[in-house]
């Protein structure tokens, strides 16, 4: 039936034309589930004058139109002891509510602000005719920001009172503990939210300095996916957008170098009844690095050979995960386990990372994993979030474009994740959480191992001559 169909539009060269004509402008239409292992189109490129970079992607008949802003420093930023201070910033640029009740009733859209240790995300979606009423209030937040005395106190506190009455499970308690254990006063080691102390010393003056340095046209990337013409896009933004000032120095992130961490497992005393919760973690890579296609990879091998020591594992959440940042992160082994567990997954993820370091990795290992990661990257990029999102990324951790990342995913070999577990894992103990009932805990710890107890003073060294460390600091891939 589709061929004799086919058949007769070819008969005719004005239908067959128009026929050829929507093939061609098929990927400037919409956005389509891609097929694994294929990347969207790419988009269209502007930059204003004053260095702000903009994505767009006409959607012609599409009645909404998606903005998406990346400021590309985040949370990394915050001043020593005010973790939550870029989050704040963040909440600031938009402190009446009123603005996002107006995008959920009137637009039918939304308008959020998300913050992570890499950069501030400002998601605007609503209606294509009203294009140049959601680019004015987005100007209004950049340009005009209300850092007064009295938003900056009223969002911290409503801030700090959010994060004290929300119960905070012991899964991401255990997150926060290794990510504290293995980078300790290094920007990663903190929540990017802060916490109820570091948010009580952040104040006017340090959202005000944060804005002057990181605010900025030429720290930041637009993106424009919905159904406006690219001509009307541009001017909008040239009109509204182009009096937003430009930075003459971008701040690059640098940071002194966490110390080693402390190969014994800290033991943190929860009332867990008879679960624990498990991490174990070293050093991660950037996202820019060339082998972090190939860390991806090796979490899902890494995970299967740990669920094979532990079958018990499946029963409740597991995973291993490698949290890329603009500067290296870390390559997380966790479970929530029986107590009576806790011990023997602990040895069992170490045994699984030597194992990556020691042992070849087979070919049906390699092919599986590739599958799963693949999936999972070509699902994201599925609906214009998503690649508004993955196109962000490009910018803010310097990467290659998507078609590129999917073929370098596409193109790692056994020997490739082998040579990444030596540098993942080789020289560089890991280090290890268990949250739970210390009565139950600690003594099967330390039939096996030396721990430590959160709370509790170490043991006295022996003493030894040691030079200061040497200060040194990581630039921006």
């Amino acid at each position: 039936m589709f061929a004799k169909r086919l058949n007769c539009l070819l008969k005719n060269r004005f239908a067959a034309s128009l026929v050829f004509l929507s093939i061609g402008l098929a990927p400037l239409i919409g956005f389509a589930p891609q097929a694994n292992g294929q990347a969207p189109p790419e988009p269209r490129r502007q930059q204003l004058l004053n260095g702000l970079r903009v994505l767009i992607w006409p959607k012609p008949g599409d009645q909404n139109v998606l903005l998406k802003l990346r400021i590309h420093s985040g949370a990394a930023f915050d001043l020593a002891g005010k973790a939550g201070g870029m989050a704040l910033l963040g909440d600031v640029l938009f402190p009446d509510p009123a603005t996002r009740e107006y995008f959920t009733e009137e637009m039918e859209g939304r308008l959020d602000v998300s913050t992570n240790h890499d950069s501030i995300t400002i998601t605007m979606y609503g209606r294509a005719a009203a294009l140049e009423q959601i680019v004015e209030i987005l100007r209004t937040a950049l340009v005009t920001t209300q850092i007064t005395r009295e938003n900056v106190a009223k969002l911290r506190d409503g801030r700090i009172k959010v994060i004290r009455d929300t119960s905070i499970s012991s899964t991401v308690l255990a997150d926060r503990a290794i990510a504290s254990r293995l980078f300790g006063d290094f920007p990663y080691g903190h929540p990017y939210g802060g916490s109820p102390e570091s948010l009580g010393r952040v104040d006017w003056a340090d959202l005000m300095l944060a804005r002057d340095r990181f605010l900025n046209a030429n720290n930041a990337t637009l993106v424009v996916i919905g159904g406006v013409e690219q001509a009307r896009t541009i001017r909008a933004l040239r009109q509204l957008l182009g009096g937003w000032r430009k930075s003459e120095r971008l701040v690059p992130a640098t940071f002194r170098q966490p110390e080693p961490p402390d190969p014994r497992p800290l033991l943190v005393n929860v009332p867990a009844g008879e679960s624990a919760e498990i991490r174990l973690a070293t050093r991660g890579l950037s996202r820019a690095d060339s082998d972090n296609a190939a860390a991806n990879i090796l979490t899902v091998v890494a995970k299967k050979r740990w669920e094979r020591l532990v079958p018990e594992l499946t029963k409740g959440p597991v995973f291993v995960r490698h949290q890329a940042n603009v500067l290296p992160g870390m390559f997380v082994f966790g479970a929530s386990v029986n107590n009576s567990l806790a011990v023997r997954s602990i040895e069992a993820a170490r045994n699984v990372v030597q194992s990556l370091v020691d042992n070849p990795i087979s070919v049906t290992e390699l092919d599986e994993a590739k599958r799963e990661v693949l999936a999972q990257k070509t699902k994201k990029l599925g609906d214009s979030d998503g690649i508004a999102e993955g196109w962000l990324d490009v910018d803010t951790y310097r990467l290659a474009p998507l078609a590129e990342q999917l073929r370098v995913l596409q193109a790692v070999t056994a020997s490739d994740l082998q040579r990444t577990a030596g540098r993942l894992f080789r020289g560089n103990p890991p280090a290890a959480v268990v949250m739970g009932n210390s009565e139950t805990l600690q003594p099967e710890l330390e039939r096996t191992m030396k721990i430590e107890i959160l709370g509790e003073m170490p043991e006295p060294a022996s003493p030894e001559i040691r030079s200061p460390p040497t200060p040194g600091a990581t630039a921006r891939p």
